[in-house]
């Protein structure tokens, strides 16, 4: 399996990213040394789906077939891209606020603690859909971990296309989420330039 090891401080700062959005409180104090030249339009494109691979740990390869699904789907090609890799089971294991950071929903997810309808799903890029019930399984439910990881996402934000009841572990996906319910930094458009050339 191919794994991204560039530390992610450093990415996020190369990225102009918000650790934040990896769901990392850590602050890099460190500055880029980064020559002030102007960046080019095709510059600009990349860095976009750079940050948007980068943010939902998505390959080349899946992210272009995304990106092709989200084509031949009707409606604006960059919201659906959007829609779909928001809609990531790892994705909504790290909304719903059963893991720190999208990295860790995704070793949950592959480990088999997590149930979709009541089926064990070990797929991290499983697409849910609208009224899908998702639950940490009843052998996991009781470990220190998933205490420790409450304690940390007690606080977070729950988006409100998901339903959640963190005593127990278990959501709902109420629908598919908007455009404008994604608050993830990135400019679809300018993705959608990319790889339409």
């Amino acid at each position: 399996m191919a794994v991204n090891r560039v530390p992610v401080l450093k990415r996020c700062r190369s990225l102009g990213l918000d650790p934040i959005y990896l769901g990392i409180d850590k602050k890099s104090t460190r500055q880029l040394k980064r020559a002030n030249r102007k960046v080019s339009e095709y510059g600009l494109q990349l860095r976009e789906k750079q940050k948007a691979k980068f943010i939902y740990g998505v390959l080349e390869k899946p992210f272009h077939n995304y990106y092709n699904k989200a084509d031949r789907m009707p409606g604006q090609t960059g919201a659906n891209l959007m829609i779909m890799l928001e809609s990531r089971l790892d994705n909504v294991i790290f909304r719903m606020g059963f893991a720190r950071t999208r990295k860790e929903a995704r070793q949950i997810v592959d480990h088999k603690h997590v149930l979709v309808n009541g089926k064990c799903v070990n797929i991290p890029s499983y697409l849910v859909k609208a009224g899908d019930e998702i639950e940490i399984r009843e052998k996991s439910k009781s470990s220190e971990r998933y205490k420790a990881i409450l304690e940390v996402t007690g606080g977070r934000l729950v988006p409100e296309w998901l339903d959640v009841d963190q005593e127990n572990l278990k959501g709902t996906v109420k629908e598919l989420p908007s455009r404008e319910a994604i608050d993830v930094p990135v400019n679809e458009m300018l993705i959608v330039e990319l790889y339409s050339k």
